[in-house]
């Protein structure tokens, strides 16, 4: 019984006895998970601080922030930048400033001039703002352009333009946290610049290069320089072979199209004066010496045919080569040019000295004909001895004892070519003998009268001729 009573209280008390026995185990397992989490736990908490710490001092500036793309930065899919800023408001400032980097060329033929500038625009689109701690901008390139909203700036009258793609387009945005923009880019453009060649070479030319919105009027976008006057520079070694570029200066205006309205346009304007020392030595002094060899023949004798004519013709077919030397490199215009005066009347004194010997040459004849009429005599019955003396000295003598002329009747022909052919030694010794001493004396004596005028006259007038031309277009 006694046996009984202990079996049942051991029963009872077996099963605490296992589950005190376990407990301390599941608390000890207990206890190890719950280090393990407090392990887990304190470790990370050193890791975020230290992220924290690292992330605030990326978010110094939040333009740095590599995980964020300009375009989300910027907001640009949360805005329609189809349309310009403050669409349905007052029209939208745009500043313009410009630097002229050079000035390729002047082409008059065409013309045209062909620049190369740096084009720079201001405005503010509040679209574009960000949030900055240091108001630093952002600056992109080209690939940004397209996705927002630019002036539409474009140069009137140009033939061509490009923007320079040298490694990369030239292109460069600027965005500033308060919305603020700088785009600028680097154009060549050729345009028009209407010239008036009436005072060619001695010109002046006033050429201007024109800026103006393509799509929007005055009531949405307003043109301005952005400095006034200082918004135009230039290089200080711009320079021209031909051209000395006076000065440069910036001006605005209206433009009316009947069917769009009124546009802001601005101007650069800028003053051409050509270097005339090139064609005072291609032209002028040519031209020139030209006039003056013409004068030669002046003093050359009457009778002297092949020197006078051949020396008249070379004269007149030089000033013609230089004359058409010059078109060839002038547009062709409708009206005189300055240079066509001084050539054309340089040509006509060179023309007139060859008319001038034209009329000595037939005077002359009429002259000697009178005067063998007188004595009785025919022009065709120059003997021999005149011939040799013609081929001697070239000269006309009116002299009986240098030049005989004789009538040789048919019953004394044989006779006289005897005698002649005798005495032709003798002659032509006594010939060259008068003559040596005495060449300034029959040329002289020998000269018409209209050479004799000619030496005056012709350099005078054109003396005079020079001084009212240089006179007037200087």
């Amino acid at each position: 019984m006694v046996l009984i009573i202990k079996l049942l209280l051991l029963t009872s008390l077996w099963p605490g006895a296992v589950l005190n026995g376990f407990h301390p185990q599941k608390e000890h397992h207990h206890q190890h998970h719950h280090h393990l989490d407090e392990k887990e736990d304190i470790h990370p908490v050193p890791m975020r601080d230290s992220r924290k710490s690292t992330s605030k001092m990326k978010r110094i500036d939040s333009t740095k922030v590599r995980q964020v793309k300009s375009e989300q930065l910027l907001r640009i899919d949360d805005h329609d930048f189809a349309m310009r800023p403050g669409f349905g408001g007052s029209a939208i400032p745009v500043g313009i400033d410009v630097q002229i980097e050079s000035i390729d060329s002047i082409s008059e033929v065409d013309m045209d001039f062909t620049m190369t500038l740096y084009l720079r625009h201001y405005w503010k689109d509040e679209r574009l703002s960000f949030q900055s701690t240091n108001n630093r901008s952002m600056t992109f390139d080209g690939r940004l352009i397209k996705k927002i909203w630019v002036p539409d700036v474009f140069f009137v009258h140009s033939k061509r333009s490009f923007i320079h793609d040298t490694t990369m387009e030239n292109i460069m945005l600027r965005v500033y946290p308060d919305g603020n923009v700088l785009f600028s880019l680097r154009i060549t453009v050729s345009a028009m610049c209407f010239m008036d060649f009436s005072r060619f070479p001695l010109d002046t030319h006033n050429c201007s290069l024109e800026l103006e919105s393509y799509a929007y009027n005055e009531d949405d976008l307003m043109l301005y320089w952005k400095h006034g006057n200082e918004s135009l520079k230039t290089d200080e070694h711009i320079s021209l072979s031909q051209f000395f570029i006076e000065e440069f200066s910036a001006s605005s205006g209206l433009a009316l199209y009947s069917s769009t309205g009124w546009y802001n346009r601005l101007f650069i304007n800028f003053i051409l004066r050509r270097h005339i020392f090139f064609f005072l030595l291609q032209s002028y002094f040519p031209a020139m010496l030209m006039v003056m060899l013409s004068w030669v023949s002046f003093w050359i004798d009457r009778r002297a045919v092949p020197a006078r004519v051949s020396l008249g013709i070379t004269t007149v077919l030089t000033m013609s080569t230089i004359i058409t030397g010059v078109s060839a490199s002038m547009p062709q215009v409708s009206y005189i040019k300055a240079v066509d005066v001084y050539l054309w009347i340089s040509f006509l004194f060179v023309f007139l000295s060859v008319i001038e010997y034209a009329a000595v040459n037939y005077l002359t004849t009429v002259e000697e004909r009178k005067q063998l009429k007188r004595r009785g005599k025919s022009s065709t019955t120059l003997n021999l001895e005149a011939v040799q003396a013609m081929a001697f000295d070239g000269c006309y003598h009116d002299s009986d004892a240098d030049l005989n002329y004789s009538v040789h009747s048919e019953e004394s022909s044989s006779r006289g070519r005897a005698a002649s052919v005798a005495t032709l030694d003798a002659a032509r010794i006594k010939r060259k003998k008068s003559i040596k001493g005495n060449v300034g004396r029959i040329i002289l004596e020998n000269n018409h009268a209209i050479d004799t005028y000619s030496r005056i006259i012709f350099p005078v007038v054109y003396i005079l001729f020079n001084f009212f031309y240089w006179g007037m277009y200087l």
